[in-house]
C-alpha cells in the first residue's frame, strides 16, 4: 500500500494511508523516512499500534501514530490513545526527583535515610539517593515470596523494601531496580513533598505542561487505552552473577505482560512501571531535559539539575540485565556495545519492556520518543525503535548540512 501525502505548509507534510497500515500526523518532510518506517511496520504486522514524536528545539518535526489499539484490530490507533509504556514510566519518574532534589528537598548525595528513615534497616544506612537513580542500591526487587498484586499496595510494598538487606555490596556496579525504583523514589518524594508520585506528576509536571501522562490511569480514560501485546519469549542469557541477582530481581516479582492489561494494574501508583501516555505525552515531559530545563516556558529544571542527568555514576556489567550499561542520575548514558544506535555524547535515554523509548540529546537540543503495544523481545528498545531512532537522526544530519 503506498502513502498518500499531501502538501502542507512550508515543509510539512500530512499522512493519510487507507487500511490497516493506517498513519495519522504530520512531520517535516526532512523527516520523511521516520514515517515510512511506521507505515512499513504497520504494513507487515511487525507493529499493531504506535505513535512516534520527534522535537527539535521546542518544534514537533515528527508526530505520527497509527494501527489499532488491540490485537485483534477492531479499535483504531487515535491522536489520543495512550498505553502502558512500562519502564520508560521510570523517566518521568526520574525527572520528578531531580524536580524534588533542585528544590533543595533531597540531597542526591545524602543518605536515603535522612527523609526515610526507616530505609536505615539492615545495613542500608549508606544508601544514597543516587544510588537508586543509578540502579546501585541493591534494592533491585523483593524478597520473596512477593506477588505483582503487592506491588498495588504502595505503603506495604515499601516497608517491605525498608526492611530487606541489599542484595550486593558494592555501590558502584549497577543491577537494573525493574520494578523497586519506582517505589522507591516514589516514597522519598511523598516524604520530602507530602505528595504521592501519581499526585506530583499530574500537578507538577503533566499538567502544567498539558502532557497526556498518568501514573495511575483514571477510570475514565480507560475506553481509550491500547492493551498492551506480549512479547515472544525471551532468550536465555547468563549473567555473570553468583547470586543470582537476576533471578532474584525478576522473580522479585514475576510480572506477565497481561497484567498491565487488568484494571487493577492500571489503577495503581507504580513509578517504575505503569505510566500510561503516547509518545507527543512523554516527548513533552522528558523535552525539559533536552531543553535546558524549561518546556515552553515552563521551567521545571534549573541547568545544575539537568547536569545531573549526565553525572556517572556505574558504569559495567549490570547485574540483572547482564550487558555493558551506564547510568547518570536515574538516566542510562551510550555505551557502545548495549545500544549502538544511539550515538556518543551527552545523550541520556532509557526506555521500557518491550521497545518504548525515550532519548534526550541536549547538543542538538532533540528528544526522540516511542511508544507502541506490540512488545518486541528486548528490555531496552527494539528493532522498531532503532530504525526510527536512526531515520531521526539521519534526518537531523540532513538538517543541519543544508
Amino acid at each position: 500500500m503506498r502513502t498518500s501525502i499531501s502538501p502542507c505548509v512550508d515543509s510539512w507534510v500530512v499522512f493519510r494511508v487507507s487500511g490497516d497500515s493506517s498513519v495519522e500526523g504530520r512531520c517535516d518532510a526532512a523527516f520523511h523516512d521516520v514515517a515510512e518506517a511506521l507505515q512499513a511496520n504497520l504494513a507487515s504486522g511487525a507493529e499493531v499500534g504506535a505513535s512516534v514524536v520527534v522535537d527539535l528545539d521546542g518544534e514537533t518535526v515528527v508526530d505520527l501514530w497509527g494501527g489499532h489499539r488491540d490485537a485483534e484490530r477492531t479499535a483504531p490507533w487515535t491522536e489520543d490513545t495512550v498505553v502502558n509504556v512500562w519502564s520508560t514510566t521510570k523517566t518521568v519518574t526520574a525527572l520528578a526527583t531531580l524536580m524534588v532534589i533542585d528544590r533543595g528537598l533531597l540531597d542526591p548525595f545524602a543518605p536515603v535515610a535522612r527523609s526515610w528513615p526507616e530505609f536505615a534497616a539492615a545495613g542500608k544506612d549508606r544508601i544514597e539517593v543516587r544510588h537508586i537513580l543509578s540502579h546501585a542500591s541493591g534494592v533491585s526487587g523483593w524478597d520473596r515470596p512477593i506477588a505483582v498484586q503487592d506491588l498495588y499496595d504502595h505503603e506495604s510494598a515499601v516497608a517491605k523494601l525498608a526492611t530487606q538487606p541489599p542484595w550486593w555490596d558494592s555501590r558502584t556496579t549497577s543491577g537494573y531496580h525493574a520494578a523497586s525504583q519506582g517505589h522507591l523514589l516514589a516514597e522519598l518524594i511523598r516524604r520530602v513533598t507530602g505528595k504521592t508520585l501519581r499526585e506530583f506528576v499530574a500537578d507538577e509536571i503533566a499538567g502544567p505542561l498539558g502532557a497526556d501522562f498518568q501514573i495511575g490511569l483514571r477510570p475514565e480514560d480507560r475506553d481509550r487505552v491500547a492493551d498492551v501485546i506480549a512479547p515472544p519469549p525471551p532468550p536465555r542469557v547468563d549473567v555473570p552473577d553468583p547470586d543470582k541477582i537476576r533471578i532474584r530481581t525478576f522473580g522479585g516479582p514475576v510480572v506477565a505482560p497481561d497484567a498491565a492489561n487488568t484494571d487493577e494494574w492500571r489503577a495503581a501508583d507504580m513509578g517504575a512501571l505503569n505510566g500510561h501516555g503516547n509518545a507527543r505525552s512523554v516527548a513533552r515531559m522528558l523535552s525539559a531535559i533536552s531543553r535546558g530545563g524549561e518546556v515552553d516556558g515552563v521551567r521545571l529544571l534549573s541547568q545544575g539539575a539537568v547536569d545531573l542527568a549526565f553525572e556517572p555514576q556505574t558504569d559495567g556489567m549490570d547485574l540483572v540485565l547482564g550487558i555493558p550499561l551506564r547510568f547518570g542520575m536515574g538516566f542510562a548514558l551510550p555505551h557502545p556495545e548495549t545500544v549502538p544506535y544511539i550515538p556518543d555524547g551527552r545523550i541520556c535515554f532509557w526506555g521500557g519492556w518491550g521497545g518504548s523509548m525515550i532519548v534526550m540529546h541536549p547538543e542538538s537540543r532533540l528528544t526522540f520518543s516511542y511508544a507502541m503495544n506490540k512488545m518486541g523481545s528486548g528490555i531496552i528498545g527494539s528493532d522498531r525503535a532503532e530504525q526510527y531512532l536512526r531515520a531521526t537522526y539521519s534526518a537531523l544530519a540532513r538538517t543541519t548540512t543544508r
